[in-house]
């Protein structure tokens, strides 16, 4: 083999490590956001803290993908759409450690409301969950399957969102109008929502790079343009 063939082999073996580790460390927030959620609804202390004490492979990973893409630019200085991946992967690497945050601050709050009477049955904040959770995993497929027309379904995805945030800020108002003693646990539940539409924008953000990667093209701010030509 000649040795052009053999860098150019192994980098893309090292490009795709990175991918795989990114999509481990995805699979990993993912379920921290579930974990969290349903241990808010079913009440369930154990997977609250789980969750709570539960984000050093998360950390870990974090410094691994970065370090594993300093080397990539260091040693191979990529160019074009090679160059454009391992940005975006940089940036994604970002975003899913704060999808893990983000898991953590909703398993505080889910601990703070445990130890209220519930306020109302809990529908639209699984919800919330549920399209948060699929639009991550939706948004790192794209990145590696490179796929256009995945991210821009995402992009999609995250006026659905807003909308039942939207919706849970205002019902849970009434709640707290007629009875004081809910304002606290709803607060709760609305900073919840809160966390959940953050997990979506940075769901989102990893679908602009994916657009970004294959495109060129920076969508951000105007992500409705992403899929004209």
């Amino acid at each position: 083999m000649e040795p052009v063939e053999r860098v150019v082999r192994h980098f893309q073996e090292e490009l795709e490590q990175a991918k795989t580790r990114l999509l481990e460390m995805g699979g990993l927030a993912e379920e921290n956001v579930r974990l969290a959620v349903k241990g808010m609804v079913d009440r369930d202390q154990s997977l609250i803290d789980r969750v709570l004490h539960g984000d050093t492979p998360l950390n870990s990973l974090h410094i691994e993908i970065d370090n594993r893409c300093f080397t990539l630019l260091a040693l191979y200085q990529p160019m074009a759409a090679d160059l454009r991946t391992i940005v975006a992967a940089f940036k994604i690497n970002t975003d899913l450690e704060r999808v893990g945050d983000l898991a953590v601050n909703i398993a505080e709050a889910a601990r703070r409301y445990a130890s209220h009477p519930p306020v109302k049955k809990l529908i639209d904040i699984p919800r919330m969950a549920s399209i948060a959770q699929t639009m991550l995993r939706d948004s790192l497929d794209a990145f590696v399957r490179r796929d256009m027309a995945l991210a821009q379904h995402v992009l999609n995805e995250d006026d659905r969102l807003d909308s039942l945030k939207t919706q849970i800020f205002r019902e849970l108002l009434t709640y707290m109008l007629q009875d004081p003693s809910t304002i606290e646990p709803a607060l709760d539940l609305i900073l919840i929502s809160r966390h959940l539409e953050r997990i979506g924008d940075h769901a989102t953000n990893v679908a602009e790079d994916v657009i970004f990667i294959i495109s060129a093209r920076d969508v951000r701010h105007h992500a409705s343009d992403a899929s004209q030509p």
